[in-house]
């Protein structure tokens, strides 16, 4: 069979309405690595709509050799598809190739879609050079307070992830005017102490101290320290 009409056979398979046999074609894809067809599965990631089929997706992509697959996968993150990006970075992050490092951009941190942003921060995390940390741990640290809990849950393990990058840009942001940027930066100075307290109690109890003022907020901190 041609290399032409093996990528259409995927190309078919992948667009099958029943998700068993796309998922069957990306499995198959995975286990018989073609550089050819890394195209083909990028551009998939972007618009399929079963989660397992999207794993497959990714894992098949990482079967693949990185040279290959990583410049696609950069590339599909400048994607107008949301997904495209979403899983282009979640792709990178299990690949964690270094060289895509640079490619994770402060609009993609800061991306008005939320699963691309969380996407790219748990990239960035994985992907960071150890000199790089402190700076990243700033960038992410502008977009405390964002959204709901699950997402502000993200971007907290994202921070304590970092190590000792995190209390520094934690304590200034426990200090912001915005009080849903000081919650979220006291909620995670405590999760980054005491990694067994709740995301959702130590939102909670971090929401009362900003709410009581700045005397109460300094006490919890040096508790914590």
């Amino acid at each position: 069979m041609t290399v032409a009409r093996q990528s259409a056979g995927l190309v078919e398979a992948l667009a099958h309405p029943r998700a068993s046999v796309r998922l069957r074609a990306a499995l198959a894809a995975g286990s018989r690595p073609d550089a050819d067809q890394v195209g083909t599965l990028v551009e998939r990631c972007g618009v399929e709509a079963d989660f397992y089929v999207r794993d497959m997706l990714t894992w098949a992509l990482t079967r693949h050799p990185a040279s290959v697959t990583v410049p696609r996968l950069v590339e599909e993150l400048g994607s107008d598809v949301a997904q495209g990006r979403s899983q282009a970075l979640h792709t990178l992050s299990k690949i964690g190739d270094g060289r895509a490092w640079r490619a994770i951009t402060r609009s993609l941190l800061s991306d008005t879609d939320e699963e691309v942003a969380r996407s790219a921060w748990r990239a960035a995390v994985v992907l960071v050079p150890d000199g790089e940390r402190g700076a990243l741990a700033a960038r992410l640290a502008t977009q405390l307070g964002r959204g709901g809990r699950d997402l502000q849950l993200s971007l907290s393990r994202a921070l304590i992830a970092l190590g000792d990058a995190a209390p520094p840009v934690l304590a200034a942001a426990s200090r912001n005017t915005a009080p849903e940027v000081r919650a979220h930066a006291i909620a995670t100075e405590r999760l980054w102490h005491d990694p067994d307290t709740g995301f959702e109690a130590a939102i909670d109890e971090a929401k009362r101290v900003v709410a009581l003022g700045p005397e109460r907020e300094e006490a919890l901190r040096r508790a914590d320290r």
